[in-house]
């Protein structure tokens, strides 16, 4: 059995719907991303998983038992908040201590503990000064710290990284890996950056409007997404997805796209049920996307595009080049000693590898649309997978 089950949690504040229906499983020592925009039910399935807030319908089981409407002090869990939340007026050593205080340790026993806390996550410099004399990294430490030094089963992190700079977020990454490595602890981890996500989660549940839509390891997520909203939601820079039509012949379908025709991808078999003219999404991500000498010439089953250089984007040792095929805008990604032969208003020949393409339904539906896909979110199928939304 999973060491953490959530089954069919659902939560409201008043007319709010923050929750609608939340299945996960977590196992035991596994590192599990919590991966969401704003408002989709991070924070509340983590407050509802510790207790803060009871749910108002479904279960949760924590080790085999049923803990829906235990206590938080009966859990056996910690959690980190977005916000620190150290107390000022004492120092990093008593914000360390206060929880084993609490429990009624001994000072032998709690000065251990702190001792070996701040060890591993380097504050033993620390320990006798103020949190408002620390650095922001050194602050969610001691956060980190308070949650660590009880030795919970499962360690509940929400947004933590969130107030932290760049560089600190990206040390503070490789710090919350590490402990995992050393700890083996059972770690949910609430955050709205799928880099955060897909560089420490050994798996993601993807979170939309208080419902996981999708489940699995970084690479499956990237590679299969159910729908268009996990193909947007993960990956940088974004998927590109163009309206599609459904061609060719009943027993060799092929895709229809504003700029050309595609054939023999890996949705081709599940395609055939479909009438011609059937309105699709076609998606590839801007890392499959190349530049070619000679359009006719490319063995690739008529991915073939013509389009302009639109915009330049430089990261460094990569260049995203905006482009545009006719009306559709485009992104292709090139390490950087390839892109530096392109300008803006370049004409230039791209073509697909099919084998990486997507292809979802695009069906009416009553579902709330989404600027960022101008599709209807409930009737997403992803044809290469066969996954149903």
């Amino acid at each position: 059995m999973s060491h953490l089950i959530i089954q069919d949690l659902h939560k409201n504040f008043g007319e709010l719907r923050a929750l609608q229906g939340v299945d996960m499983a977590v196992e035991k020592g596994e590192f599990f991303a919590l991966l969401g925009p704003s408002a989709a039910g991070k924070t509340t399935t983590l407050r509802a998983i510790c207790g803060i807030e009871q749910a108002d319908h479904g279960r949760i089981l924590f080790d085999g038992a049923d803990v829906t409407g235990a206590q938080v002090r009966g859990r056996d869990m910690a959690m980190v908040f977005q916000t620190f939340a150290l107390y000022p007026h004492l120092t990093i050593f008593d914000n360390l201590a206060y929880p084993l205080r609490q429990a009624g340790m001994s000072k032998a026993e709690v000065g251990q503990r702190v001792g070996e806390v701040a060890e591993m996550l380097r504050l033993g410099h620390t320990l006798a000064r103020k949190p408002g004399t620390a650095s922001g990294g050194e602050q969610q430490r001691v956060a980190i710290g308070r949650a660590l030094v009880r030795r919970p089963s499962l360690l509940l992190l929400d947004e933590p990284l969130t107030n932290l700079d760049a560089k600190l977020r990206f040390d503070t990454r490789a710090e919350f890996k590490r402990l995992h490595r050393e700890l083996g602890m059972t770690i949910v981890y609430a955050t709205p950056d799928e880099l955060e996500a897909l560089s420490m989660g050994q798996r993601i549940g993807l979170l939309r409007d208080g419902r996981i839509v999708q489940t699995g390891t970084p690479d499956e997520l990237y590679t299969q997404p159910q729908d268009t909203y996990v193909a947007g939601m993960v990956g940088s820079p974004k998927v590109n997805l163009v309206p599609a039509v459904r061609r060719g012949a009943d027993n060799a379908p092929a895709v229809e796209l504003p700029f050309g025709a595609v054939e023999n991808g890996p949705w081709a078999n599940a395609l055939k049920p479909f009438p011609v003219g059937s309105e699709l999404i076609f998606g590839f991500r801007p890392h499959d996307v190349s530049p070619v000498t000679d359009l006719d010439g490319a063995d690739d089953h008529g991915a073939s595009i013509a389009a302009k250089v639109h915009l330049i984007e430089p990261l460094g040792d990569v260049v995203i080049l905006d482009l545009l095929a006719g009306e559709t805008a485009l992104k292709m990604v090139l390490p950087e000693e390839q892109a530096v032969r392109y300008s803006v208003g370049d004409d230039v020949g791209v073509t697909l590898r099919v084998e990486n393409t997507f292809v979802f339904a695009r069906e009416a539906c009553c579902c709330k649309w989404s600027s960022a896909f101008p599709w209807p979110c409930c009737s997403r199928k992803n044809f290469r997978s066969g996954a149903n939304c």
